[in-house]
């Protein structure tokens, strides 16, 4: 194994690509050099890792000659057209956009719930980081499924404006400000006004009524777990939070499982902490979980009508876990297991 790597950031400047920088570091990732990539509109922006300014470029293929990584948070069309090029280098691209996560040469990789997948690596040389809201969820039903066995999953979000990028951040901040000053609501990155009211609304609408956003959610979910026949249905809403998505989940299992066993087996899971007092008013909140890395999981209770059935509340920070941290923890398996 090499003491250090060339690792490159595509989408420096974005949210999710500035927390990928910042985990790198946070986490003591062996960096030997690291070339942070974006549009031309944000080449020559500085951002600081290790105590020093790295200058950003453009994107090109070039740069990924003698890189052994590339962490990908700039689209699914930047995606699409580099990360086939970074592995023409030898680079491995861990892909944050929705470009590549269905495809099926490509794993689809949560290293707590399905570190085996990167087995398939070398077909495409792409790895996909799913989607935020996806990443938590199934780090919530892999310890549940491996007990009693999943046989459907109903789930209801609450996602906060840095889903949308650095842009949803920035028009919630506004719009904030405006709707207190009583002045003109602008909005640009929502559909509608998203402060002081909930959007049921994520990404486009397709014909059957689902959104994009929530057929992310039941695809990813069955890939992941390896469960192609698995009944997920998903309502996916934009709330008025800065940061961390929330998720009430409903499971209904094979066999009877008690909220006891369950707390058990979930808080004997890597990256979930139980967060569950109700009487002591305990249970997560995105306040809370924002700039933490666990999953954190909470309301956990046995259906009144169906021993087989449970329902949970699931937060997370989804700049983290959902994104920058997940790529993050699938270079690390990386270097650990598979590049020398």
């Amino acid at each position: 194994m090499s003491d250090t790597y060339t690792v490159a950031v595509v989408g420096a400047t974005g949210a999710v690509g500035r927390e990928m920088v910042n985990l790198l570091e946070e986490r003591r990732f062996p960096v030997g050099e690291l070339r942070l990539l974006a549009s031309p509109r944000s080449a020559g922006t500085e951002i600081m890792f290790n105590g020093k300014p790295h200058k950003v470029e453009v994107a090109h293929p070039d740069r990924f000659e003698g890189c052994q990584l590339a962490l990908f948070s700039a689209g699914s069309g930047v995606s699409r057209e580099l990360a086939p090029e970074a592995w023409k280098h030898n680079c491995v691209a861990i892909d944050n956009s929705s470009a590549w996560r269905m495809d099926p040469d490509v794993p689809l990789v949560v290293p707590e719930v399905n570190p085996l997948a990167l087995d398939g690596y070398g077909r495409k040389g792409i790895i996909g980081n799913p989607n935020c809201s996806t990443i938590q969820m199934v780090a919530a039903l892999k310890p549940l499924h491996d007990e009693a066995g999943l046989k459907r999953v109903i789930v209801s979000t609450y996602q906060s404006a840095s889903g949308a990028g650095q842009d949803g951040i920035v028009e919630l901040q506004q719009q904030t400000v405006a709707a207190l000053n009583v002045q003109e609501i602008e909005q640009k990155t929502f559909p509608h006004q998203l402060a002081f009211s909930v959007i049921p609304h994520i990404d486009v609408f397709e014909d059957d009524g689902f959104t994009r956003e929530e057929h992310k959610m039941i695809n990813e979910t069955r890939k992941i777990l390896d469960l192609p026949s698995l009944k997920v249905s998903a309502t996916c809403v934009r709330v008025p939070v800065f940061c961390s998505h929330s998720e009430s989940i409903t499971v209904e299992l094979d066999k009877p499982l008690t909220a006891e066993e369950a707390r058990e087996l979930l808080a004997s899971f890597p990256g979930i902490e139980i967060q569950d007092d109700p009487e002591k008013h305990v249970y997560p909140m995105p306040l809370s979980s924002t700039g933490n890395d666990d999953v954190y999981v909470g309301r956990i209770r046995q259906d009144l009508d169906d021993p087989c059935t449970l329902h949970m509340w699931v937060v997370s920070d989804n700049l983290r876990k959902g994104a920058a941290l997940n790529a993050v923890q699938i270079a690390e398996l990386m270097i650990t297991d598979y590049l020398s």
